[in-house]
């Protein structure tokens, strides 16, 4: 990719979707510049959400949307050849310029709703479908297939667990980029890259070296969180019919 245009691939997903080793996994490549949820601060400043450490996120971090998403088309980060912006669906709320997304190449994450709603309960009480991002990437989605005329990049994170290897592989040449397997391993730790809240959100992440391998059954919810599972079904199973197959 010597002499080419840098290429910034927008990652979008929910929280607890493997989207944090996705990304260590591509800071691992030596070619890509990471941007861990550059809309975090924005979106906290801007709804008034109660999240944990919410004033410390503010307070490090750009809270001015239109600022950050100058950054995410601006001069790419180590002057690296990709730049990989892991983005929250949540986070992209009415009245955020999104016409930077015009200029990445986006890419959907998905994974079930029952692993999605059991992994965030256990760190934040009382979750509600919007914490979760599905209906907000259903949203994105459908905007973005508009501008392209065709149905954007979906990859699930049940794929990547299962065929590491096949699975990036594949999405790697739907994003005309070449694989490496470093992108199979990273070093265990906080990395400097890390957000702002990784003291409270990667701690599992945060003790892996790479890919942890296929997930056991579906958890067994309580009322409230199975209600919202079921409500998020229909968006995961209408974007599974576009996720990428394994190589």
């Amino acid at each position: 990719m010597t002499g080419a245009a840098p290429r910034r691939i927008a990652m979008w997903s929910g929280p607890r979707n493997l989207s944090t080793a996705l990304l260590y996994s591509f800071a691992a490549r030596g070619d890509c510049a990471v941007w861990d949820e550059p809309f975090y601060a924005a979106y906290l400043r801007a709804t008034g959400i109660a999240h944990p450490m919410a004033a410390e996120i503010i307070a490090a971090n750009e809270p001015d949307p239109a600022r950050v998403a100058a950054a995410c088309i601006g001069p790419v980060p180590q002057g690296q050849s990709l730049f990989y912006q892991k983005h929250m669906t949540l986070h992209m709320i009415p009245g955020f310029d999104r016409s930077f997304m015009r200029a990445c190449d986006n890419v959907f994450l998905i994974r079930h709703p029952a692993r999605v709603v059991a992994s965030y309960a256990r760190k934040r009480e009382n979750p509600t479908l919007a914490d979760i991002g599905f209906v907000q990437q259903a949203e994105l989605f459908d905007e973005v297939a508009q501008q392209l005329g065709r149905a954007p990049l979906v990859v699930d994170s049940a794929d990547i667990l299962a065929n590491p290897q096949g699975a990036l592989s594949a999405l790697c040449a739907a994003l005309e980029i070449p694989f490496t397997a470093r992108m199979l391993h990273w070093p265990a730790g906080p990395k400097r890259y890390d957000g702002t809240w990784a003291p409270y959100w990667y701690n599992a992440v945060h003790q892996s070296t790479g890919f942890e391998g296929v997930e056991g059954p579906l958890p067994n919810l309580v009322r409230a969180h199975a209600e919202i599972a079921e409500a998020a079904l229909p968006i995961y199973e209408r974007l599974t019919l576009q996720k990428l197959t394994s190589v």
